[in-house]
Order: C-alpha cells, then sequence, then structure tokens
C-alpha cells in the first residue's frame, strides 16, 4: 500500500504529520527542480508555515525532463516523509506541502498555466548550477537556456502581464554566488535576446533575493525506503531522509506576499553574501575536496572520507586556513565554530552521504567552491596546498579512466585530457588562456606543482 491522502490512517499515531486541511490551500507556490533537496528545505519549511496557521502556499512542483519524482508522488497526491537521522535517532515526519508535479517535458502549458495564475506569488528554483545555462565565463548560453526554465517562466510571466497580475518573486535556492542577482542578470540576457518586449516589466515588477541554504540531503536508497516501510506500514516512494541541522538564509527582498519562513528557523536580512561565501568555499568547498579525494582512495561515503586521518587533515585546512582567511564574516559570525559544526556533521555515519554525489557537476561546481579562494590567496602571494591537492584530485576525476564522468563538460574535459596529457592539461584550464581562466589562473609554480601531482 502507498503513502497517499487515503492511507495516511494506517500511518502510526506516534507518526508526526501535518495538521492543515491541503484541499483548502491554494498554490502560491510554482518550483522547479522537485528532487530531494528542495522536499527536505524550502518545502519543509513552507510546510511548517501552513501547519501554524498561514494559508495559500501549496507546492506545485516542476520536473524538466524526468518523470521519476512526478511518479512517485503524484500516486501519492503529493504527500511524503521527511526522516531526519542524527546518530542512531531517527524522527519521521508527513509532509503535505507539494500538491502537485507537472513534467514539464509532458505538460508545458499547464506550468505556464501555473506561473500565470492569480494565487501564484512565488517561484524557487533547486534546477542545481547547470540548470542556469552559464558559459564558464559566465554568460548565458542561449543554446543550453532554451531546454531549461527560461521559456516557461517567459511564458508565465506574459501570461501575468496580459492579465493585469503582479510580478513574482524569483528566489533561486542553489549554490550560486549572488544567486537571486546571478538569476536576475542570466534571465535578463535571455529576455534582450528572446522577449525584449516583457524586460522592462519585469524588472519593474519582479524580485530576485539571494539565499543561502544548507541541509545535508544523501539520496535516497531502496534499503532506507524499505526500512521506512516498516515504520509506516505503507510505502512511501518519495521518502526524504537528511540531517536535522537546517540554514536558510534569505534576503529581505520580495516582490508580493511570502511564508513567513522566519518563525520556523529561517534567517530574513539585508546581505546574504557573507553567509553564502562561507558555506560555498567552506562547506561546499570541503565536501567537493571529500569527494574526489576520497573517491580516489576508494571511499564510498563522506562519514568514511573524513575519519581517514590524512583526508581530516587536508579538509581541516583548507576550511580554516584557506576558505576561512578569505572571508568577511558577517557581524556574530563565528568562522571557527561553523568550521567545528561541520566536521560534526561530515563525521555522522547515519547519513550516509555517497562521495559519488557530491562529485557531479564538478566543472560547474569549483569556481565558486575553490577557484575564488585560490584567487583570493594567491594576489596575496599565499600558498593553498590543501586546495591544489583537491583540483589534483578533480583533475583525475573528469580524466574519466576510472569511472564515468558525470558533468556537462564531461566530453570536452576528457577531450582535453586526451590532446594535452598530465603535462599540459593544468595549463589547458587554470593558464593564461585556460578554460576557466577568468576565475582563477596559476602562476607558473602553481601549475608546476599541481602537473607533479598528477604524475
Amino acid at each position: 500500500m502507498r503513502l497517499s491522502a487515503t492511507s495516511l490512517d494506517h500511518v502510526p499515531p506516534g507518526i508526526a504529520r501535518y495538521s492543515y486541511e491541503r484541499a483548502a490551500q491554494e498554490i502560491g507556490i510554482v518550483h522547479f527542480g522537485l528532487g530531494a533537496f528542495h522536499r527536505a528545505h524550502q518545502a519543509w519549511y513552507t510546510d511548517l508555515c501552513m501547519d501554524a496557521g498561514e494559508r495559500g502556499w501549496a507546492i506545485s512542483g516542476v520536473s524538466l525532463r524526468s518523470p521519476t519524482v512526478a511518479e512517485q508522488l503524484n500516486p501519492q497526491d503529493g504527500l511524503y516523509t521527511l526522516t531526519e537521522r542524527s546518530g542512531d535517532d531517527s524522527e519521521t515526519r508527513v509532509i503535505g506541502a507539494v500538491r502537485e508535479v507537472l513534467v514539464a517535458a509532458q505538460e508545458p502549458e499547464k506550468v505556464i498555466a501555473r506561473l500565470g495564475s492569480q494565487s501564484v506569488s512565488i517561484v524557487s528554483f533547486t534546477v542545481t548550477e547547470k540548470g542556469y545555462a552559464r558559459r564558464p565565463g559566465g554568460s548565458l548560453d542561449l543554446a543550453a537556456a532554451e531546454a531549461s526554465f527560461y521559456p516557461l517562466l517567459t511564458q508565465g510571466l506574459r501570461l501575468r502581464r496580459e492579465h493585469d497580475l503582479p510580478g513574482l518573486t524569483l528566489v533561486s535556492c542553489d549554490n550560486l554566488p549572488a544567486n537571486g542577482r546571478e538569476l536576475e542578470r542570466l534571465f535578463g540576457e535571455w529576455l534582450a535576446e528572446r522577449a525584449p518586449d516583457l524586460a522592462a516589466w519585469v524588472a519593474a515588477e519582479c524580485a530576485f533575493p539571494s539565499t543561502m541554504v544548507d541541509r545535508i540531503v544523501p539520496a535516497t536508497t531502496p534499503a532506507d525506503i524499505d526500512w521506512l516501510e516498516g515504520q509506516l506500514g505503507v510505502r512511501d516512494e518519495g521518502a526524504i531522509f537528511t540531517e536535522r541541522f537546517s540554514q536558510w538564509v534569505i534576503e529581505d527582498r520580495f516582490a508580493g506576499p511570502r511564508p513567513r519562513w522566519e518563525r520556523h528557523g529561517a534567517q530574513l536580512v539585508r546581505d546574504v553574501e557573507p553567509y553564502e561565501t562561507a558555506k560555498l568555499r567552506m562547506l561546499n568547498g570541503a565536501h567537493s575536496a571529500l569527494a574526489y579525494c576520497g573517491l580516489e582512495l576508494g571511499y564510498e561515503f563522506v562519514h568514511e572520507a573524513i575519519a581517514d586521518p590524512m583526508l581530516r587533515g587536508l579538509v581541516e585546512r583548507l576550511m580554516r586556513q584557506e576558505a576561512a582567511t578569505s572571508l568577511s564574516p558577517a557581524p556574530g559570525q563565528d568562522l571557527e565554530a561553523y568550521a567545528d559544526a561541520l566536521i560534526a556533521r561530515f563525521a555522522d555515519p547515519a547519513l550516509n552521504h555517497r562521495l559519488i554525489q557530491i562529485a557531479m557537476d564538478g566543472s560547474q561546481k569549483i569556481p565558486q567552491r575553490w577557484l575564488e579562494t585560490l584567487a583570493y590567496h594567491q594576489r596575496r602571494g599565499a600558498p593553498c596546498p590543501a586546495l591544489i591537492e583537491a583540483l589534483a584530485a578533480w583533475l583525475k576525476h573528469v580524466r574519466g579512466d576510472r569511472r564515468p564522468v558525470d558533468d556537462p563538460m564531461a566530453t570536452q574535459l576528457v577531450t582535453l585530457w586526451a590532446n594535452t596529457g598530465s603535462s599540459g592539461i593544468a595549463a589547458a584550464l587554470f593558464g593564461p588562456q585556460g578554460l576557466f581562466a577568468q576565475t582563477w589562473q596559476g602562476d607558473e609554480a602553481t601549475l608546476a606543482r599541481l602537473t607533479r601531482r598528477l604524475g
């Protein structure tokens, strides 16, 4: 028996669940990229808001291509469970915030109609870095953007303008630096090319707040679902497992109404940058280092990799001496305590966070996670041995001779490796004319050190 509105009575009374009347909740949010992270984070916060009495914030989830999430959640009336794990303890809650999942490739008109509906005030995104269709230099790749959310969003906003409806707040929840400003810039480039008549209206009527999001959400396994079925008495194919920790820092910049997420732990601030930069360079930077260095040493999970004394030492240096010293923290932001908390989170074996999951799409992640830190210290003449070690492990990973490379630039990177070999790949990527030279250009000594590590 699948979890659903009709089978909910079979769930034991000890399992927490939403208390609001779902049918009375209008859809107020359209979310692109309804994957595990959104369900563990923004949908969870929104569920708590409606449970506290707020109305009109049900979520219409949009999957751009894959029908997997729709096949998981639609037969369950959008219901799913969130299980928080820590050590040997766990706590499960039934989440009711998601009303529907639309597959854009199959039903684009429904997505456009949702975006254009009067009840919707917010569009949010967890499409990962590659979903924004940025070239390595940062400009919009128009061809890639055609297959992303840009055309649907444009048509939905045009529908709103035609019906004299207000603009929307567009909330990026992805790991891009200044993600709201970046979304605004990229969407502006898209409109300039594809819908110039709409550009002025969007600029005047819509808002693009930046955010910082943080919660470790490992991929759910069949064993997880089997275990949960034993606890629930029903089967949840959309189950999410996560840590107890969650953080959401949001720039207080909205075009219209919003849920009061701050009543449930989110932080509304004037400037997100100190928080997001710390997260990108310390947490995400360390995660990526553990992924590539850990996979090279044969580890499968984050908690296994951080238990290796050599890798722990590398991560400690990366976070405390290289990443943290490149930041300007906000008042009261304790980066040493943050690093302590990150190490503890990484070491929790309850999460089983797979390194290969973190290793995906490295070409889209390393500029903000590693290269900006390298550039900062290079201007000051300071070495970053931990980041160079991590960069070498990434280069070996994208060579593709040990495992398939899951990266939008995989073919280009493998071709560069074949053409340049280990003696030339560092310069091809990070030299003066390198692929990533706009973010960081290694000096001769650093490139030589990196090349020796590839040996």
